[in-house]
């Protein structure tokens, strides 16, 4: 088992931090990785001026392209890159480049065996980014990233029979156990269980990694995460922000909240719901907007844009944690830290 004593050491000041200031999250991942332009060559390991089939992966007898999670073990230098661009915007917590990197999402790729490796090193690519921008008055915090993954436990595939599921709950937990082991082995200071579009799959989660706690005896403080869809107020799985709370706050989350699907205009009536009955801090990272494919990332949002959305969330008193999702950059997210400065935390009452 890891020893997380020194993880739960660098994250106490966390939550005291939670209720002092509005803490930055990073941006997006992938809409960064996009602006690299990366070959199916690149993504198995090839460097410049070095022949391709002495990349790592050369042979690998699938497709990679596309694989974010694995440019952690082929491109490192990148993910560092974008790390501590991030960092640099002013960004107090960074995410693991994992989102993808369960044995479940990484069976698409035929990359199941190298799910350990992906999660311990992309921890310690961002604990070392995070050294290097941390100091006593500002420091910085690893949240190691747990996606939903691409099957669903309470949603058939086939519209044809309700009752069908491609996976079930022991092996998304096994997968998730095996996800935040590793993850807490290369150093993070957080677990963030995020986008979740099917609550099923996050009790999963939740309870991989609150066996992890069990058999250590110690604690990270937990984020969680949930995606409404659409203008129905519900995530995937059908419950509404309300209804996913309610079924999630037995896991004492230190935030709670929601990313991705919606800009900061159309999340905020859901962020307001989450508001009014979380005992815990609000985190919310939405989308830059609406899609955009004439955009340069992507999505219809400026960072001033998305930055005085944001604005006017922290002077409402609704939110704890702020960051951005699909289509966020660097430049977003330091809009945001600016955007943001001064500003009062929300307040909660601890049940």
């Amino acid at each position: 088992m890891p020893d997380l004593s020194l993880h739960y050491t660098r994250a106490a000041s966390f939550p005291a931090l939670l209720k002092e200031r509005i803490l930055i999250l990073d941006g997006a991942m992938g809409t960064m990785i996009q602006r690299y332009r990366l070959s199916e060559q690149q993504y198995r390991g090839a460097k410049p001026n070095h022949d391709p089939s002495e990349a790592r992966f050369a042979q690998h007898p699938v497709d990679v392209k596309g694989n974010n999670e694995l440019l952690t073990l082929t491109q490192a230098h990148i993910i560092r890159t974008i790390h501590e661009e991030y960092l640099a915007a002013g960004a107090d917590v960074i995410e693991t480049n994992t989102f993808g990197a369960t044995s479940i999402a990484q069976a698409d790729y035929q990359m199941e065996e190298w799910v350990v490796e992906m999660n311990v090193c992309a921890a310690q690519l961002a604990r070392a980014a995070c050294a290097k921008y941390s100091t006593p008055e500002k420091p910085r915090f690893v949240a190691g990233a747990l996606g939903p993954t691409p099957k669903t436990a309470s949603m058939s595939p086939d519209v044809n029979d309700p009752g069908a599921r491609n996976v079930s709950f022991e092996a998304l937990r096994k997968a998730y156990y095996i996800q935040s082991k590793a993850l807490l082995e290369g150093g993070c200071d957080l677990l963030l269980v995020e986008t979740i579009f099917d609550t099923l799959n996050a009790k999963a989660a939740l309870f991989a990694i609150d066996e992890l706690f069990e058999e250590s005896g110690e604690r990270v403080p937990v984020m969680i995460s949930g995606t409404v869809t659409d203008a129905s107020g519900r995530i995937l799985s059908g419950q509404t922000v309300e209804a996913f709370w309610y079924s999630l706050r037995h896991a004492r989350p230190i935030t709670f909240g929601l990313n991705c699907a919606l800009g900061a205009s159309l999340m905020r009536p859901y962020i307001a719901e989450l508001a009014r009955v979380c005992d815990t801090a609000i985190a919310c990272y939405p989308n830059a907007g609406l899609p955009n494919p004439m955009s340069d990332t992507g999505f219809d949002e400026t960072p001033a844009i998305t930055a005085s959305l944001i604005e006017e969330f922290a002077n409402s008193g609704l939110v704890n944690v702020v960051g951005g999702c699909c289509g966020t950059t660097p430049e977003h997210i330091a809009a945001i830290a600016a955007a943001i400065a001064n500003k009062k935390p929300r307040t909660w009452i601890s049940q």
